[in-house]
């Protein structure tokens, strides 16, 4: 048989079957993802070394494939370690011709905050998926700024809320949504720890340091989450320090704040680089939920007028699942559990928070 006349029995077979004949260059055409993520830590301190690296091992639908840093004896001790190939190994100079990595589809940005906005806006303008840790950024006009850079490159924007993926959480949540034990009127909130350090980024405004941009926006989301609610004013705020010759020019080490919900739910919340502490208290009209500790890495533990809520893991479950869920969301089309609308609200409550402090007057929202 000639070639044509293969061409023509292939194509009559195919109508008759309906089968919709495609080149190869129109099926690779479209995005396509592969069976698992492959993704790029941008930044290597703390968070990233100690936490997301070791829960990229124990992750099913992603994997660390890159990296990227500007410190050569941390891009050489993470080859090592994790096999990482020469050529997924960035510095801040060469970032965007990730652009030409296939081995790279989603980039997770965990640098200083006020760095978010624009390495969120390299990635996805260099086509890829993007993750961010909080803070989302500095302000709310920059959440929004990188949340349209995805929007416009049809690209998926999570932000690093890990909680939101963790099954203690998940509980609580749905015990408030379905007011199982009556409408919340008051929440109590308290995020906080001894931070020894005295010249990292979270003792540097400019970097998006203090207390609230860091643990606050735990605090934050305590209230948020624990009423179901978005508030409507912040009644009151003080910032403070222990220690001005670390938080300086009116760095806050402690903050407090009361917020105000629909209905007339109060919210108290505190979070402090001063002080161990981490509590979320929930009062219904029939019951409290109480959760202690309410975000800490190596799990939950609650109590409730029916009894415990505790779903133990091993640490850090809660990155690993996270980042699955995120991948899982990318390959499947589905919206993100934690989108940057998210991110979003937390930093404009920090603004207004901020704001209530330095005028000593409710805020309204």
């Amino acid at each position: 048989m000639s070639a044509i006349s293969r061409r023509h029995a292939i194509k009559a077979i195919a109508a008759g079957s309906g089968i919709l004949l495609l080149s190869p260059k129109s099926i690779f055409s479209s995005t396509r993802y592969k069976d698992r993520l492959g993704v790029a830590l941008v930044g290597l301190g703390y968070y990233s070394t100690d936490l997301l690296a070791p829960a990229l091992q124990q992750t099913k639908h992603c994997y660390l494939a890159g990296i990227v840093t500007g410190t050569p004896a941390k891009a050489e001790a993470w080859k090592k370690k994790y096999n990482i190939p020469d050529k997924n190994i960035y510095n801040y100079q060469n970032f965007d011709s990730i652009a030409n990595n296939p081995d790279i589809d989603v980039v997770y940005v965990v640098l200083p905050p006020s760095m978010h906005k624009e390495y969120v806006i390299k990635a996805v303008n260099a086509g890829k998926e993007v993750w961010c840790e909080k803070p989302m950024a500095l302000t709310e006009a920059e959440c929004s700024a990188m949340i349209d850079a995805c929007r416009a490159n049809k690209k998926s924007l999570a932000i690093g809320y890990r909680l939101h993926h963790e099954p203690n959480t998940q509980e609580w949540r749905r015990m408030v949504k379905e007011q199982q034990f009556g409408k919340v009127t008051k929440v109590n909130c308290a995020a906080g720890y001894y931070e020894n350090r005295t010249d990292h980024w979270k003792q540097k405004k400019e970097m998006g340091g203090g207390v609230l941009y860091d643990m606050g926006v735990y605090a934050i989301q305590g209230a948020r989450l624990g009423t179901g609610m978005e508030p409507v004013a912040i009644v009151s705020a003080q910032t403070s320090t222990t220690r001005p010759q670390i938080y300086k020019n009116g760095l806050d080490e402690t903050t407090i704040a009361t917020l105000e919900f629909p209905g007339g739910a109060m919210a108290d919340i505190k979070t402090s680089f001063g002080e161990n502490i981490n509590f979320l208290n929930i009062t219904c009209d029939k019951g409290e939920i109480k959760m202690a500790p309410y975000s800490a890495y190596n799990g939950q533990n609650g109590t409730t007028p029916l009894g415990i809520i505790n779903h133990p893991y091993d640490i850090p479950f809660q990155q690993a699942k996270q980042m699955d869920d995120d991948a899982l969301s990318i390959m499947q089309k589905r919206p993100m559990l934690v989108p940057g609308e998210e991110g979003r609200r937390d930093i404009r409550l920090v603004e207004a928070i901020y704001r209530s402090a330095a005028t000593k007057q409710l805020v309204r929202l």
